[in-house]
């Protein structure tokens, strides 16, 4: 049974590697993957009924993240709609790249640690599209937002999907995450920043603005309470966690249903036709549903092998060959550059138990941030990079070459933070 899990995983696994040489969609593959783990799973169980109490026991735990991710998808695109993310455009008037680059690097980093590095990025790359007119000189911007939005949502639990299943799984807690990783993910962006500051010199040149058709029923007082009450839904979804022991979805979805009455309120007397795209109706239709199948089948397949008890076999060889937590953790975010960090930081999560390494222990922080920027390095490596390549047609060799060197320092940098933290001062 083993080796037929191992193998239907590993094939799975690869072909979600090569999705763009096999032509064939990474969350078809993921989905088939999760399915069929199970199927295998089943076949050789002994305890049928044991099976299907343990698949409906994760699929409880996997939704409980795939309904948090629609929510906050949802939440973002209403603001869009509202043309809500202009309002940070006109904020920003400088033209010296050396200034500009660190006014986004900044922005992309603590917009990230509220809303998460993937949507971040979309919103950043587009407005670089706004600020910047020459491609080359936009593409050096764009890899920085790419270090820095995943470097932002690290040290939050809403700001990256791992440190969000880690949060959900109950490995970290809000306020002790966000004052253990701010350093280290500060650290991350802040040395990459410092050395790309030096290759660039002189002003951009910035592209007129034109008014979107789309917005033109949405006034600027709209405009401000779409983004503030986005963000405080968002903001507040900790809060709510903490105070009533709910799941973190379930504070997302009361946000949600307060911001479609508010919405409907607000444009009731407007006619059908014209709000119909301002309506979180069609924010709905509009939020990445593949993405969200992904994650459903990825983690599908994790929990099958954690199940069948594999991942503690691996995890038991882990600690047997390697032995340094601290090795095996960095390991793990090298990895992530590669292979996508959802399964890594799930196959984590079932190999180390919350009994042998309870909340807030150091493996979960440090796999948190780890996972979190590991990333950045390769284009592939991170959500927030594979968005960024299709918008703006990223080489894969140019961003080895201009911008994985940044990212493994800044890595680098902030583990080290994090490990002089936790063993000279005891943070």
């Amino acid at each position: 049974m083993t080796t037929i899990l191992l193998a239907i995983f590993g094939i799975g696994y690869a072909g979600i590697a090569f999705e763009n040489n096999l032509k064939i969609n990474k969350t078809a593959i993921a989905l088939l993957t999760g399915v069929l783990c199970w199927v295998a799973f089943m076949y050789f169980a002994a305890d049928k009924s044991f099976v299907n109490l343990k698949l409906l026991e994760h699929l409880g735990d996997i939704s409980s993240i795939l309904f948090f991710l629609m929510g906050a998808m949802t939440i973002i695109e209403l603001i869009d709609a509202h043309n809500g993310f202009e309002i940070i455009t006109d904020f920003i008037t400088q033209t010296n790249k050396r200034t500009l680059i660190w006014i986004i690097g900044f922005i992309t980093f603590f917009l990230s640690a509220i809303l998460d590095n993937l949507t971040t990025t979309i919103v950043m790359v587009a407005l670089l599209r706004k600020l910047i007119k020459n491609h080359d000189d936009r593409l050096l911007f764009v890899g920085i937002v790419i270090i820095a939005a995943n470097a932002g949502g690290a040290w939050t639990p809403i700001g990256d999907v791992t440190t969000t299943m880690l949060w959900i799984g109950g490995q970290i807690s809000t306020a002790n995450i966000m004052m253990k990783l701010f350093l280290p993910s500060m650290a991350c962006l802040i040395v990459p920043l410092a050395a790309v500051s030096f290759q660039l010199h002189g002003k951009v040149e910035r592209i007129h603005k034109i008014e979107m058709t789309k917005g033109n029923l949405v006034t600027k007082t709209q405009q401000k309470i779409i983004l503030c009450l986005g963000l405080l839904v968002l903001i507040l979804v900790p809060v709510f966690k903490t105070y009533t022991l709910l799941p973190p979805f379930m504070g997302m979805l009361l946000g949600l249903g307060l911001l479609w009455v508010l919405t409907e309120l607000m444009h009731k007397s407007e006619v059908h036709v014209e709000k119909q795209h301002l309506t979180l109706v069609h924010a709905l239709q509009r939020i990445d549903i593949s993405t969200i199948l992904f994650f459903l089948g990825i983690l599908m397949a994790i929990a099958a092998l954690e199940t069948s008890g594999i991942l503690t076999i691996v995890a038991l060889w882990l600690t047997k060959v390697v032995g340094n937590l601290s090795v095996i953790v960095m390991t793990i975010g090298l990895s992530s550059a590669i292979i996508d960090n959802v399964p890594l930081v799930a196959a984590t999560q079932g190999m180390y138990s919350l009994s042998q390494y309870p909340m807030d222990d150091f493996i979960w922080e440090f796999l948190a941030y780890c996972a979190g920027t590991g990333g950045s390095i390769l284009i592939i490596g991170s959500a927030a990079g594979v968005a960024a390549m299709g918008m703006e047609k990223i080489d894969f060799f140019w961003y080895v070459k201009k911008i994985s060197w940044l990212a493994l320092l800044g890595y680098l940098a902030g583990a080290g933070i994090y490990l002089i933290q936790e063993r000279f001062f005891n943070l």
